[in-house]
């Protein structure tokens, strides 16, 4: 449950606009709710500032349709990742509203757009292979209300295409980079800019990229003080750690 929306709640009961039993009805479910083949965890938005996302893989299209219906029932944003097109095709005959981003492999169901922070952050990927990922990042930073500037396609292989957009780059409040093969990417930018920079290693590449992780230890290797590495692949888990440091950037 959103705080508005249970601070609302609570100010109604004290005025009697809502009935004890009523509002005891709507916070049954909190902390979680059990649909036996998922915990849904309406708690999370009050503990964290943003709701529950559904990892999707490895649920059926029909228990990914389920839970967002329950999050929905609840006033809850509802935010879907690493979905299958026949997931995605699901969702949107389900609920004609969602927004499906079929090439981050996510969708969005918004019942209460987010406040738009100020500042913005930056993606930037080395190459067109590792748009997926990037993108996925774009996503997760719009549902927790941060601005995305994109920068794509400006891998070591042709430097001078980064150089191009550092006025993008200096005026982010963090940057999230995205990079398979040798990973060198998150090292260049993080020696250029003064704001956070968060790698992801994708797992573009030959075989002796072994799937992301030749990228991976590159940039836990890196000399570029500073920079921070996720896991292989996970834009998710970059884009909430930026669009929390451009909340906190901004003061809320």
């Amino acid at each position: 449950m959103h705080p508005s929306k249970l601070k609302a709640m609570l100010e109604s009961v004290a005025t009697g606009a809502i009935a004890v039993d009523d509002a005891v009805g709507q916070l049954r479910d909190l902390p979680y709710e059990d649909l036996g083949f998922a915990k849904i965890d309406h708690h999370r938005h009050l503990r964290k500032g943003y709701p529950e996302t559904i990892f999707c893989a490895g649920k059926t299209p029909d228990e990914v349709v389920a839970i967002a219906g329950r999050m929905r029932g609840r006033g809850s944003n509802v935010f879907g990742t690493r979905c299958t097109p026949e997931m995605l095709e699901r969702v949107g005959e389900a609920y004609p509203e969602a927004e499906l981003h079929g090439r981050a492999r996510a969708f969005t169901l918004t019942v209460d757009p987010p406040g738009a922070l100020d500042g913005y952050v930056a993606v930037v990927c080395a190459g067109t292979s590792d748009i997926p990922v990037a993108e996925e990042a774009c996503v997760t930073c719009g549902v927790l209300g941060s601005r995305v500037e994109r920068v794509y396609d400006v891998g070591v292989a042709g430097i001078h295409r980064l150089f191009e957009q550092r006025t993008v780059l200096d005026a982010a409040d963090a940057v999230v980079v995205c990079a398979g093969m040798e990973g060198a990417l998150p090292s260049v930018v993080a020696g250029l800019v003064s704001c956070p920079v968060i790698g992801v290693p994708t797992s573009v590449g030959y075989g002796a990229s072994f799937g992301g992780l030749s990228a991976l230890l590159g940039m836990l290797n890196s000399c570029a003080a500073g920079l921070t590495v996720v896991n292989i692949d996970n834009g998710f888990g970059a884009a909430i750690a930026a669009a929390n440091i451009n909340r906190i950037a901004n003061g809320k």
